[in-house]
């Protein structure tokens, strides 16, 4: 799947280009049967970087991840990895991939499972070197099905970066993670890119992407909506949050000027506003008895549910965004909790 081109020189110049690009899709839309899954999709992926595609559940990224790994075709449009089509064989040797659904037999060693997945690749990692990567060194004789699901989720990212692939595709790499082994996995995958590896990185983690993403791409319906560094994506937020107890519903809270949603955050209000004193200055003329007031910057998590609720065509698609945004949020907050 290279760039379909009519001249000599435009189709050699295409080619150059795609070489220069670890990922590059062009005008790609999918469709299953009536569902369109990606509608004009456009991304480039740099050697040696970081892109965190976001999106609510039912965005695309799964139907993007599958193409870029060439498990599915496109309906029209291009893509390529490294130049080449994304299903052929010497792509998959530089390319690994640690997938949320994944399975592997239970009855198999760890080591075992390293052993088969390295042997898939012309110059893998050496069996030890992986498991230190991966923090599984004294587990190396376990078997997958008596590990624990955190235990599980490193053994996934092993097989995803034994054969010292170019390219890794990383779908909610620390779910089932403590704060410790998340932190520890972010240090090994920055050390991935300092060895000039591509990660491609999908995530409802969203301080997970903001901490390590060069830039993010924002997906909603199977469209990009939004793509920059972490701080533009913020940009697109702009504004404060104020946390506070108060005894005002948030009927009125809404209400006020200034104020640009309201959510319940860990017991207090969470008033997402544009700028903060003059709502300040509102609420507490209304509620003397009010505590516990801080003042924060907009962060990634707002950014992100404040693009996925702007694409409005009318007051039923609001609704639906809206609905979508709030499952974002209940599944971000229940990942936090470990309930998810």
């Amino acid at each position: 799947m290279t760039l379909a081109v009519r001249s000599s020189n435009a189709r050699q110049s295409s080619i150059v280009t795609a070489a220069k690009s670890a990922v590059l899709c062009r005008a790609v839309s999918k469709h299953y049967g009536p569902v369109q899954a990606l509608a004009n999709f456009n991304l480039e992926v740099s050697p040696g970087k970081l892109v965190a595609v976001l999106g609510p559940n039912g965005a695309g990224k799964t139907t993007a991840i599958k193409l870029l790994l060439g498990l599915v075709r496109p309906s029209s449009g291009t893509v390529s990895v490294f130049g080449g089509d994304p299903s052929s064989r010497a792509t998959h040797t530089r390319v690994g991939a640690m997938l949320q659904v994944g399975r592997v037999p239970e009855t198999l060693e760890v080591s075992e499972h390293i052993d088969l997945f390295s042997s898939y690749y012309p110059h893998p990692l050496p069996l030890a070197k992986t498991l230190a990567i991966a923090g599984l060194e004294s587990l190396g004789h376990r078997r997958f099905g008596v590990l624990s699901s955190g235990q599980k989720q490193r053994v996934l990212f092993a097989l995803a970066i034994c054969g010292d692939p170019d390219l890794l595709f990383l779908d909610e790499p620390t779910v089932g993670l403590d704060v410790e082994a998340r932190h520890q996995l972010w240090q090994e995958i920055r050390q991935l890119l300092g060895r000039g590896k591509t990660i491609l990185l999908t995530t409802h983690y969203l301080e997970e992407a903001d901490a390590l993403a060069d830039r993010i791409v924002v997906l909603n319906h199977g469209t990009v909506i939004a793509e920059g560094t972490p701080s533009e994506i913020k940009a697109r937020s702009a504004g404060k949050k104020i946390r506070c107890l108060t005894s005002l519903s948030s009927e009125v809270v809404e209400t006020l000027p200034g104020v640009l949603n309201v959510h319940e955050d860990r017991g207090k209000f969470a008033i997402h506003c544009s700028e903060a004193e003059p709502v300040l200055r509102q609420l507490l003329a209304r509620d003397l008895e009010i505590s516990g007031i801080e003042v924060i910057s907009a962060g990634l998590e707002d950014a992100f549910l404040a693009l996925t609720r702007e694409r409005t065509g009318d007051s039923e698609a609001v609704g639906k965004r809206q609905s979508l945004s709030t499952q974002h949020r209940n599944r971000f907050g229940a990942i936090r909790a470990g309930r998810a």
